[in-house]
């Protein structure tokens, strides 16, 4: 059996002749399918305007510019990956590091606790983890009841909806950020974008996406004017060209990860692996999470990892808690209490998901899986 990643993308000979296209083509970046891209996010969402952006972490920095100041507090996981609190800091706000729920999202009952006690507080940085929706009505209260800024980080849910509410469409929020690495539902090879419901966030996001630079038709033909600190964080024709192609086949890759949870949720029953949570239609199953309790077990989590490996299996780990990493330790953090992750830290990892998972490379790693733990 060749090696199974935990993720990979799926690409297919359409989306080659489609990068071939604009290869050809008179434009290879800030051309006509950057925003024919951008409009198809905002189809599929629900949103109003996007921006393409080179990545999602270049996306979660140009939303915070555009969101935040400095020293304003902003509530986050602790369960995510780096990139998503780094943005605070980048702009000088202030994460203040949240416990999660079973389901490894953000606790929003604890984010409405700090709330109550603190009314400084400026923003809430949901993520949507492995796919599963944060709950929109609670999203909706707090930012009604509290008046704070609310960003989802939907970096592993796009296609993923609550009651209705598609993931990404800013009804509940006042920004929403999206991924496209070549792990996630579609992939532009590096990417992402930012979609609002705001017209005065989306022209300053388009403003600081290009070197905070504007040229009007008043001026002279070689001005130009640099009226913000910005950034090169544009994407190319090419890659969305290729998301563009990817996006078509969106709903069929979620079926086919939807189908990967009910096998594997099926193949654990009266075992001493969980699934993170029971299998919901609402998430879009970036990851399939599973627990396990070691201390039961004669087997290390660590052994697991390479015992599994040496079978040709990549599991992995989403996440290692943010505030336990030597920089953040380094700024004071680390001591919060957040017994939820610490008891996710110890048992969960992502089993491999991907739409091109083939079902015997799925019963193998089931097989693979047991036997290792059953041993």
């Amino acid at each position: 059996m060749n090696f199974i990643p935990y993720g990979k993308q799926t690409i297919d000979d359409d989306d080659i002749d489609c990068v071939i296209e604009v290869l050809k083509s008179p434009f290879l970046t800030t051309g006509p399918k950057v925003q024919e891209f951008e409009k198809i996010i905002c189809n599929y969402t629900d949103a109003i305007y996007c921006v393409a952006v080179a990545n999602g972490t270049a996306a979660l920095h140009l939303a915070s510019l555009a969101l935040l100041g400095k020293d304003d507090k902003v509530l986050t996981t602790v369960n995510s990956f780096l990139a998503t609190s780094n943005s605070l800091l980048y702009v000088g706000a202030i994460p203040i590091f949240i416990d999660i729920c079973e389901d490894g999202n953000i606790d929003l009952d604890i984010c409405e606790e700090y709330l109550k006690n603190d009314n400084s507080i400026k923003a809430l940085y949901g993520v949507h983890f492995s796919g599963n929706p944060l709950n929109q009505n609670k999203l909706k209260y707090l930012r009604n009841t509290y008046n704070i800024i609310i960003l989802e980080d939907c970096a592993h849910s796009l296609g993923a909806s609550f009651d209705g509410v598609k993931v990404g469409s800013c009804k509940n929020s006042d920004c929403s950020i999206l991924s496209f690495h070549p792990v996630k539902h579609i992939t532009t090879g590096e990417g992402g974008a930012i979609t609002t419901n705001s017209k005065e966030v989306y022209e300053k996001l388009l403003l600081l996406r290009a070197h905070g630079m504007v040229k009007t038709p008043d001026m002279k033909p070689w001005e130009y004017e640099m009226r913000e600190l910005g950034f090169n964080y544009r994407i190319t024709d090419f890659a969305c060209a290729l998301g563009i192609s990817q996006f078509s086949k969106l709903d069929n890759f979620i079926k086919r990860r939807h189908d990967i949870a009910k096998i594997y949720d099926k193949a654990f029953l009266n075992t001493d692996i969980k699934p993170l949570y029971p299998f919901t239609p609402n998430s879009s199953y970036h990851l399939y999470v599973i627990k396990v309790d070691f201390t039961k077990l004669p087997i290390s989590k660590e052994e697991l990892f390479i015992k599994m490996k040496e079978a040709n299996i990549g599991l992995q780990l989403h996440y290692i808690p943010i505030n336990k990493q030597p920089y953040y330790k380094s700024l004071g953090y680390g001591n919060e209490s957040t017994p939820m992750m610490d008891s996710y830290y110890d048992e969960c990892f992502s089993l491999p998901m991907f739409p091109a998972l083939k079902d015997d490379e799925q019963a193998y790693v089931i097989k693979k899986l047991l036997e290792i733990l059953d041993a």
